[in-house]
């Protein structure tokens, strides 16, 4: 779709775009300056903040709450039970659950453990959020790995099951010894947790 044609779009839905190839059901409240691309369905009740894209191909569940500034790459579901806080990545097929004992003979239908993806944190591609689990401010999760528990602020996850293996900064970077980043931002350890220094 040429510029034009996203700009006729954008101003007929309040300033956010949608794909002609997606859906949104009712009931949906989307934020200004969000673009929803090819082949994705937002479910009754969602929320998706301001300035977010959703990739091709990606799934908002019913009463999904998204915050502001979201990226969700192509391939990804994000069913209901789950919160995104403002400026999260969601890398390609990143997976997200909501019942921690599934079983198609015995469905759980509104029973949902909840999730929830802090502000500014990273879920690279192919990882895996086993529902009910906390992915603190900032974290950054490894391609490919589980996360079986809580997440830590600023923690560096990676593995089956995810494990902790060094901090990250707030714009990213692996944090060295000095906990000090090439950015400028300087952190501290307290109670086994990482805080940003002023």
């Amino acid at each position: 779709m040429d510029n034009t044609m996203e700009q006729k779009q954008e101003a007929k839905n309040d300033g956010f775009f949608v794909h002609e190839s997606s859906y949104v059901d009712n009931d949906v409240t989307i934020g200004k300056g969000t673009k929803i691309w090819h082949f994705c369905h937002v479910q009754r009740g969602a929320v998706i903040g301001e300035n977010c894209s959703l990739g091709q191909n990606v799934n908002v569940g019913n009463n999904v709450r998204i915050g502001n500034g979201v990226r969700v790459q192509n391939n990804v579901s994000i069913y209901e039970g789950v919160e995104i806080e403002d400026d999260v990545f969601c890398g390609p097929s990143c997976v997200f659950t909501n019942v921690t004992t599934p079983r198609a003979h015995f469905p759980v239908h509104g029973v949902y453990a909840k999730t929830r993806i802090e502000e500014g944190a990273s879920l690279g591609a192919n990882c895996t959020v086993v529902c009910g689990h906390t992915v603190g401010k900032s974290a950054l999760i490894a391609a490919g790995a589980v996360v079986t528990k809580d997440v830590k602020p600023y923690a560096l996850m990676a593995g089956v099951p995810a494990q902790q293996i060094g901090w990250v900064c707030e714009c990213g970077l692996r944090l060295g010894s000095s906990l000090t980043c090439s950015c400028g931002r300087r952190y501290a350890e307290v109670n086994g947790g990482l805080v940003q220094q002023r």
